[in-house]
């Protein structure tokens, strides 16, 4: 049986047989059906939905969630490595499947029992894909500064405003939506779970991105949006409490994918150097070249580290958003490094559409931006230092 892990620098990962299994099946996929797919999608803008309805029939877009409503209830120290592999065959996908579980989290931990039997069996199957709105075009890193206004009139919230940078904008089935209901700052915020063809809601063209773009990208508007008022999520302001939580899980999402798409890259860079012969042999005989491999390696094995490290904090349910922005720094912070020395070792050859490195190159830097840019997370993190030990 194929597994992913083999050979490579994973520390104190003890795999059930359950887990190898998932893991061969999400690998056999992931290099047959997506790998194949990925240059073409991107070149095209391609969106991917049916390969993830396909993720959905496999159970992979209910990996987290109770099994209860038909998910897995698998622990994060399994589902991050399998976003890994999924960004290591096609980012596009990866970033999908984390902004998927990102958009299911206010309803799967935040709902209520009559919700969640309502919506999330349907969300987890992949029969709907999700969004998740928190910035606007004002209020990006400061999230707390959000505008878009929801106002209770009868059983209905009437929703007006414009989210920005919204993954799966204008082609999500499901919209998690962070609103102000009042004027009280951060307890001012209340989530709406809204339906993508409600009245009212529409998208912008995607936006004309530098990479990833067979994941779209929109401005999600709402005017006069009509959202029935059982689907708000949790208690009317306590939208900024979801928000933060959902961001802590969906940066351990970013930094798994940021890891698989270097991993590709490494991948890459260590089979062009050994068949690309110069002075009468292979490159990587140099020791210019096998340094740069050497140092790109060791920093996607520390960087998978660091997540499986934050996973193991959350599965075990202790303190991890820190560890969480650790990882995300570290991994995407490694990825774009990593990404950027792929086609320094292909030379002339990375920067061509001929080889996939130089897509991976372009796509590695908005895993620095996305979930919360590299900035805020060395701010959460020297935050948390003055707070106490550093270890958790």
């Amino acid at each position: 049986m194929s597994y992913p892990w083999k050979g490579r620098s994973v520390t104190r990962l003890m795999p059930t047989e359950e887990s190898v299994e998932l893991m061969a099946l999400v690998e056999d996929f992931a290099a047959s059906e997506l790998a194949p797919k990925a240059g073409p999608a991107e070149e095209s803008a391609d969106f991917p939905r049916e390969s993830l309805r396909a993720l959905g029939a496999m159970g992979i877009l209910g990996l987290p969630f109770d099994s209860a409503y038909g998910g897995a209830e698998q622990p994060y120290e399994v589902v991050l490595p399998v976003l890994e592999e999924l960004a290591r065959a096609w980012l596009s996908v990866g970033i999908s499947v984390s902004v998927h579980y990102l958009a299911c989290f206010p309803l799967a931990a935040y709902g209520t029992d009559a919700q969640r039997d309502r919506w999330l069996a349907d969300m987890v199957g992949g029969d709907l894909l999700g969004g998740y709105c928190l910035s606007e075009p004002q209020s990006g890193s400061d999230a707390a500064a959000l505008a878009t206004s929801a106002v209770l009139d009868g059983a209905d919230y009437v929703v007006n405003g414009t989210k920005a940078w919204i993954t799966h904008g204008g082609r999500a089935d499901f919209y998690s939506v962070m609103v102000r209901t009042s004027d009280h700052g951060p307890k001012g915020i209340s989530c709406l779970l809204v339906d993508g063809a409600t009245t009212g809601l529409s998208s912008a063209p995607p936006e004309r991105k530098m990479g990833a773009n067979a994941s779209p990208t929109a401005q999600v508007i709402l005017t006069d949006a009509r959202v029935p008022a059982d689907r708000l999520m949790a208690a009317e302001g306590a939208g900024f409490s979801v928000a933060l939580a959902a961001l802590d899980a969906g940066r351990l999402g970013i930094a798994a994918c940021a890891v698989g798409l270097a991993q590709a890259a490494l991948d890459a860079a260590v089979a062009y150097a050994a068949e690309r012969r110069q002075f009468g042999r292979a490159i990587s005989g140099f020791q210019g070249v096998s340094f740069m491999l050497a140092d790109m390696a060791t920093a996607v094995a520390g960087a998978r580290a660091l997540y499986l490290e934050a996973a193991r904090l959350k599965d075990a349910g202790l303190q991890f958003g820190t560890a969480a922005a650790m990882a995300k720094l570290a991994a995407t912070d490694a990825a774009m490094k990593v990404t950027t020395d792929a086609v320094q070792v292909l030379g002339g050859a990375g920067y061509t559409k001929d080889f996939p490195v130089e897509r991976y190159f372009r796509e590695a830097k908005v895993l620095q931006i996305v979930e919360g840019t590299n900035q805020v997370q060395r701010l959460v993190i020297g935050r948390a230092l003055g707070q106490g030990p550093a270890r958790q």
